[in-house]
């Protein structure tokens, strides 16, 4: 495979002294000729800002839907899915560190055949693809140039919402859904655990969910850092600031990469999902053995809409609950 594409990054401005400062995400990193930015995908050559993680992917799988996690984006279909070997934040506890903290072997594949695979994996008629698995918006001239051939893709973002207002309001109108990660609600646990900002990602949440994306929110459970009432109450407080209907995912931690923490009991995790049930329409418990918040019922009757296999079983095709004819959060 050809791994030599260059692909001129769209947002820096180029300094004197062949210095560029790249405007991609709110680092703004600042860099001579040969250096790379925090994020590892884009490299100053010759005094031009270069994409050089463009195309390619650890890899390409073909995923449930349920596993980005969305949960009210076409519950049960299976989802085209790759991502690059980049990331602009640097949690010491990263869950996936071994293909977004260090470097790991990649395959190039072209905007072109990107879209042919998805064509081929098409589902029931829905082209749909997910950048997941790192931070896609660290590729983000290769989703740009993807979603300019293939305008009947869906595109879904797995991402940690950390990127600058003008270059998210540019590939906001190529995007259907996004599970967001809301790390914590405190800006301290961004700043000393995950070298970022709370008030970037807040502003992503908020801006993409007025758009009229598809918004759905994770949050990683890390008991001492972010699992106390108070952090969980005040990050569901945000959430339903914005919209109760939003669904939140809570899931549990597991020691990875440079942290030692004891995992997450699943009573902190059902605990959570208990607090936010009092606010909001749907919560879910992640990765954890328990069959509690694993079924979307609806939030005006209570009639189970869609159930823990995530088949849609009281859903409309107007997207109604077929009980009270409430409308149900969500893409079905």
């Amino acid at each position: 495979m050809d791994n030599t594409v260059e692909r001129e990054a769209m947002f820096y401005d180029q300094l004197e002294d062949q210095q560029v400062r790249c405007l991609l995400c709110p680092h703004c990193c600042l860099l001579k000729v040969g250096e790379i930015g925090t994020c590892r995908g884009r490299k100053n050559i010759s005094g031009k800002l270069i994409a050089i993680n463009y195309g390619k992917t650890m890899g390409i799988s073909l995923d449930p839907i349920e596993k980005k996690p969305l949960y009210h984006y076409r519950p049960g279909s299976q989802i085209l899915s790759l991502g690059p070997n980049s990331c602009n934040f640097s949690c010491f506890y990263c869950q996936n560190y071994d293909s977004s903290q260090i470097s790991c072997p990649t395959g190039y594949i072209s905007p072109e055949q990107l879209y042919n695979l998805v064509l081929e994996h098409s589902y029931q008629n829905y082209k749909q693809v997910a950048f997941t698995y790192t931070e896609p918006f660290t590729w983000y001239e290769y989703i740009y140039d993807f979603a300019k051939i293939a305008k009947d893709t869906d595109i879904v973002m797995v991402t940690n919402g950390y990127i600058n207002p003008v270059p998210l309001k540019e590939l906001m109108p190529n995007i259907r859904a996004m599970n967001i990660d809301l790390k914590s609600i405190r800006n301290e646990f961004y700043v000393k655990y995950c070298n970022g900002g709370l008030e970037t990602v807040k502003q992503t949440i908020i801006t993409a969910y007025n758009f009229g994306i598809h918004i759905e929110l994770t949050n990683l459970l890390i008991p001492t850092l972010n699992d106390s009432d108070e952090d969980i109450k005040d990050l569901i407080d945000f959430v339903a600031s914005v919209s109760i209907d939003i669904p939140l995912h809570f899931s549990a931690y597991y020691p990875a990469y440079k942290s030692n923490i004891p995992p997450t009991p699943s009573r902190i995790v059902l605990r959570a999902c208990q607090l936010a049930k009092e606010k909001l329409s749907y919560v879910y418990a992640g990765n954890i053995w328990s069959d509690e918040f694993k079924e979307t019922y609806c939030p005006k009757c209570h009639n189970l809409v869609i159930s823990a296999q995530r088949r849609i079983v009281g859903i409309d095709d107007k997207g109604q609950c077929n009980n009270c004819s409430y409308k149900i959060y969500g893409v079905f």
